[in-house]
């Protein structure tokens, strides 16, 4: 019997299953893969920088910021093996690379107050943090740096033009402090550097665009720091640039209109720094006509930089004072150097029409003119050169010391007058006062010794005495003496009727003109009418002086 077939067998078989807690884990350690990745494709060099302290540096929080964007984090903070200095560790991010150069610059950024500027006050909130400039293209690749311990003043990427000021002095000039052109703030100072120490300060100054075209080889900067006090015909004025310029010092400049023309000054061009905006307008004259002149007499309050002035107007700037000791020693003078600017007060055309400075001086010179020291404050004491026309001023020539005419000098201002209250008090210190007064201390006495004699008692009593007499005497001439004053003009009156009468009767009775008799009677009544006038005029005199009845004809009573 044959076996039977064998049948085909099915199994079913278990799919196994993972759990869908692993899903957690496995999703966890992907994310972290591509993380690690992500960082390990994003982690740039880690690179060294050194502060001098750590303040405001926190490893782990810190990050470097270049325009608010994060490109590392500081990793580590440790202080070098000579412990004076800071080293700080930093990942940078891959993007961060293309800054790491020779020119690029790292400062921490905190909260910083100085007199010219308050900044870093975000840094309050949200932390200090290190700041990256990468500088000018062009740099090395680099992994070490030495961080600044001061922002710099003006970053890479600002557009403007550095220039180099060559100054005697300081002043009050910082990192920072404003530059000016007609009173805008176009830029800033970047620094100094003082060289060897006796020649000139270099200051590095920035001026931002556009206002970098206004800067020209004809330019003129000068020092606007603080506040600038002046005594005018209107009082006292104060001038201040601006707050800033007061606290951190500043510097300004200009440039003259008629060089407006000139192309703008590169970059590195070299500028004299002057100590005031006085120097610098003196210094935008083309013509400087240069002169010298001496005086015995004292300049203080003269200095480099006081006016010279004609008539109240400046036309001038003194440019040296200093005293002169002659050979031997036995002369001692001042000597003062200026320059006169004629291109303040007269244009192009008048100059071109003047003859040369030499005979205009020397017409000038011979006419009066001179150099006098005025007072332009009496409250600060400043001076000034005046050239003034002095009345009755000694002939004088015109002299040359090189380049430079020398101006004949006339002691002026309160020197004339402390020479003249000098000459008033030494003629008073000659006069014997104290002899003088001894003088007459003595006639005093002896005044004093007669008035109280009794020989001086009785003759002031005998004299008024006769007064009284001669005042009685007086009353009664004159009580006598009036009714014959009254009667003296009717008497001259009828003398004159009588003459009249006797007159008329000659004419009447017809005797000849050439008798004897005839001319008797006219010599008559001529006699008679000359008594009448004789009368008439008594009258009239003892009318207005019967004084004189007693004193007799005197010279303050003649009259007619």
């Amino acid at each position: 019997m044959n076996p039977p077939p064998d049948h085909p067998s099915a199994s079913v078989r278990r799919r196994r299953r993972v759990p869908l807690i692993w899903l957690i884990p496995i999703t966890a350690a992907a994310i972290g893969l591509y993380l690690a990745i992500k960082t390990l494709a994003d982690q740039g060099p880690l690179i060294t920088i050194t502060f001098n302290t750590a303040n405001g540096i926190t490893a782990g929080q810190t990050e470097v910021k270049h325009k608010a964007v994060s490109l590392g984090t500081v990793e580590s903070v440790r202080l070098s093996p000579d412990l004076k200095q800071v080293v700080v560790k930093v990942r940078m991010k891959r993007e961060g690379d293309q800054l790491l150069t020779t020119h690029a610059h790292f400062w921490v950024v905190r909260p910083r107050l100085t007199p010219g500027n308050i900044s870093g006050l975000e840094t309050l909130v949200s932390g200090g943090y290190i700041e990256v400039d990468p500088g000018d293209p062009g740099g090395e690749p680099a992994d070490h740096f030495t961080g600044l311990e001061e922002p710099p003043a003006v970053r890479s990427d600002e557009p403007g033009r550095s220039y180099v000021l060559k100054a005697s002095r300081l002043g009050s000039l910082a990192s920072g402090a404003p530059v000016f052109y007609r009173d805008v703030a176009v830029g800033e100072v970047l620094g100094y550097d003082l060289g060897d120490g006796l020649g000139p300060v270099t200051i590095n100054v920035f001026v931002r665009s556009p206002y970098d075209k206004f800067v020209r080889p004809a330019s003129h900067f000068w020092n606007a720091s603080g506040i600038s006090v002046g005594w005018g015909p209107q009082g006292i004025r104060v001038e201040i640039e601006s707050f800033k310029a007061l606290l951190s010092g500043g510097v300004a400049f200009d440039t003259p209109r008629v060089m407006a023309a000139e192309p703008p000054s590169p970059t590195g061009a070299t500028f004299r720094l002057f100590n005031s905006k006085e120097e610098a307008d003196s210094a935008g004259f083309t013509q400087n006509i240069p002169f010298v002149t001496y005086f015995r007499s004292s300049v203080a309050g003269l200095t480099r930089g006081s006016p010279v002035e004609v008539f109240g107007i400046q036309i001038g700037t003194v440019t040296d004072v200093h005293l002169l000791l002659e050979s031997g020693g036995r002369n001692m003078q001042a000597r003062v150097a200026f320059d006169l600017q004629p291109e303040r007060v007269f244009t192009e055309q008048e100059l071109a029409q003047q003859k040369s400075p030499e005979v205009i001086t020397r017409t000038l010179v011979g006419d009066g003119m001179r150099a006098v020291i005025e007072s332009t404050s009496l409250i600060t004491g400043q001076k000034a050169i005046a050239l003034e026309y002095v009345p009755g001023a000694p002939p004088a020539t015109v002299g040359r010391e090189g380049d430079a005419l020398v101006l004949p000098s006339q002691p002026g201002g309160l020197d004339n007058i402390t020479n003249a209250v000098s000459s008033i008090a030494n003629k008073l210190n000659a006069i014997p006062i104290e002899s003088i007064g001894r003088s007459l201390d003595d006639t005093l006495r002896a005044v004093d010794r007669a008035t109280a004699g009794p020989d001086l008692r009785e003759a002031v009593h005998n004299l008024s005495g006769v007064m009284a007499d001669l005042r009685g005497l007086v009353r009664k001439t004159d009580q006598g003496l009036t009714p014959v004053l009254q009667k003296l003009p009717q008497m001259s009156r009828d003398l004159q009727m009588a003459v009249a009468r006797l007159s008329n009767a000659l004419g009447q009775d017809g005797y000849g003109g050439n008798s004897d008799f005839q001319r008797g009677v006219s010599r008559l009544l001529n006699q008679l009418e000359d008594a009448a006038r004789s009368i008439r005029m008594l009258a009239d005199f003892l009318d207005r002086h019967p004084e004189a009845l007693l004193r007799g004809r005197t010279a303050e009573v003649t009259g007619p």
